[in-house]
Parts: structure tokens; C-alpha cells; sequence
């Protein structure tokens, strides 16, 4: 999708960001629209956003509202967005025809990436990646995030999958696509809430320099696709990783009798998580999508160096 299209648009926020080579991070509207109950997702939104500009970057977030694919929304537009009803969940499938018919999406991991490609941003804040589902050897629920990792050149930072996942399998799937899988300042590659996921990671790196500096080798040699940096959450917020598991199985469980599918498991489980952790796994993903933002920040800046 060329920069030119008509259905793509640069906020003058963005466009003069992007004129005076200021570094640029691009953040999903998902969250806001079915990752969190109202008011926190626009709390969050506004608090992500900061978290990147404190770094030293300038935010990005991207929807498409009425047909128009929008790269950088401003408070206004954020606030409407958080309390709109109705809107779309969209990835790779589903973006062009929330274009080509005036609906308002909002855009998950793989939807964002192609944005951010488009728009000419290569590093990318989220929560936590989809990947294969647990049971996903069989039924085939493989999110297309992964996919989208391996096409499309931009630096996704997340706290590692989802841990409603099964990580082994994405990580399977992450290394038979080539894609690199870092994790930051960890030999342990994070599992969202937790920092722990009983998996070693395939690649550490220590610092946002050091990530930039694999980056551009890798575009130095022309190898295509994106990097995923996962960044385990601090000591303060992480849930232990037997506690996630046992509210994971009773949310699956009530998944299944409720007869939950397609798009709509992963934003059921979410929310049912919270109810059975009391709120404290929405606490861990407002400190974790903050956190990424920082260190998201922290990589635009170190790429645009010269």
C-alpha cells in the first residue's frame, strides 16, 4: 500500500515527525477498542504514547476510521475511539475492506505492521504477539501475526506471545519462518504477564543499540522480514507463571462450553482473566505495554542515529 493512496494518511503530527527525520514508533489500536475495559484502555493509550516520547521518539497509533487508514490519532479521535461500539478487528484479511467500505477497524499486530511498513516506521510497540493456539497442532489457529513477522520488515517489541498461547509452538513456527526472536536482557524468553515461560530464548541482546545494530545487518545482507524483541516484565508486576496457568485453564474451559471462536477467543480470554485475577492481570498488561513502548522508543532513537 503506497504512501500516496488516498486510504492511507499521516496525521500533520506524524508527517511533520516524519519531515524533520524524528525517530518514529508505531502502537496498535487494538487495545483500545478489545484489549481493556473503559476508561483504562484510554489511559493507556495516552500513558504509551508518553512512554515513547519520554524515549525520545514520536507515537504512532494507527486505525482505520471511516475507510481511512490513519497513521497517528490524536486525544480526540483516541477518546472516541476508545468508547466506540461496533468497531472491527482487523489483520492482513480484513484491512482492505475496512478501506474499500468506510468502516472504523481497529488494527491488531499483523494489520499495524503492514500500516507501519506502509508509513515508513520500522519499530513497533504491542502488549504481546498472537501465535498458535494450545491445540493448534490440530485445529490449525495460528494467528497471522506470524506470518506478518516473517513477510514484513519491521522491529516488533511485545512482552513475548500471548500466554494463552502455546509458546513452544510459536516459537516452532517463529524459526521455521526465519523469523529472529530476541530477548531483551534474558536468557528465559518472557511469556506476557510473566516473565517466566519455560522456554530458552533464541537470541538475547543487552541493549537498544545493540538491537538497531542487528537490524541493520540483517537489511544489510537483504534479508526480509520482521525481528520479534520480547521484553520480559520487571519484578514489580510479573505473575507467577503456575498462577497464569491455572486462570488460563478455567477461561479456556469457559471458552469452550460458551462455544467461543475465531476472533473472539483471544479478547474472551483476555477479559476473563481479569476477572479471575481480581484486575491483576490488567495491571501487569498496563505496566507491560508501557514498558515495551519505552524500549521501543529506545531502538527508533538508536536506528536513526547516524
Amino acid at each position: 500500500m503506497p504512501a500516496s493512496n488516498p486510504n492511507l494518511v499521516l496525521s500533520p503530527r506524524i508527517a511533520a515527525a516524519k519531515a524533520a527525520g524524528k525517530p518514529l514508533v508505531a502502537l496498535e489500536s487494538t487495545i483500545v477498542t478489545h484489549g481493556m475495559p473503559h476508561p483504562q484502555n484510554f489511559q493507556t493509550a495516552l500513558a504509551v504514547e508518553a512512554a515513547v516520547r519520554a524515549a525520545g521518539a514520536e507515537p504512532a497509533t494507527i486505525a482505520v476510521i471511516d475507510g481511512v487508514l490513519r497513521i497517528g490519532l490524536e486525544e480526540s479521535e483516541l477518546a472516541a475511539l476508545a468508547q466506540a461500539s461496533g468497531v472491527l478487528k482487523l489483520s492482513r484479511a480484513d484491512l482492505a475492506f475496512a478501506t474499500a467500505f468506510g468502516r472504523t477497524g481497529s488494527t491488531t499486530v499483523a494489520a499495524t505492521m503492514i500500516a507501519a511498513k506502509a508509513a515508513g516506521i520500522a519499530v513497533f510497540a504491542t502488549g504481546g504477539i498472537g501465535g498458535v493456539h494450545r491445540g493448534g497442532a490440530t485445529s490449525l489457529d495460528v494467528s497471522a501475526d506470524l506470518e506478518e513477522l516473517a513477510r514484513t520488515d519491521v522491529i516488533v517489541v511485545s512482552a513475548g506471545a500471548k500466554a494463552i498461547l502455546d509458546i513452544g509452538l510459536t516459537l516452532e513456527y517463529l524459526e521455521t519462518k526465519g523469523v529472529p526472536v530476541v530477548a531483551y536482557g534474558s536468557d528465559e524468553l518472557p511469556a506476557f504477564w510473566s516473565s517466566e515461560s519455560g522456554h530458552k530464548a533464541p537470541l538475547r541482546l543487552d541493549r537498544p543499540e545493540e538491537i538497531a545494530r542487528f537490524q541493520q545487518a540483517r537489511a544489510a545482507l537483504g534479508v526480509k522480514g520482521g525481528m520479534l524483541v520480547a521484553n520480559p516484565l520487571s519484578a514489580e508486576h510479573a505473575i507467577a507463571k503456575a498462577t497464569i496457568e491455572g486462570w488460563i485453564d478455567r477461561a479456556l474451559a469457559d471458552a469452550a462450553a460458551a462455544r467461543i471462536i475465531g476472533k473472539a477467543v483471544t479478547p474472551f480470554l483476555l477479559g476473563r482473566i481479569v476477572e479471575l485475577s481480581e484486575g491483576r492481570s490488567l495491571k501487569a498488561n498496563i505496566a507491560l505495554i508501557q514498558a515495551n513502548a519505552t524500549l521501543a522508543g529506545e531502538i527508533a532513537v538508536a536506528l536513526a542515529r547516524p
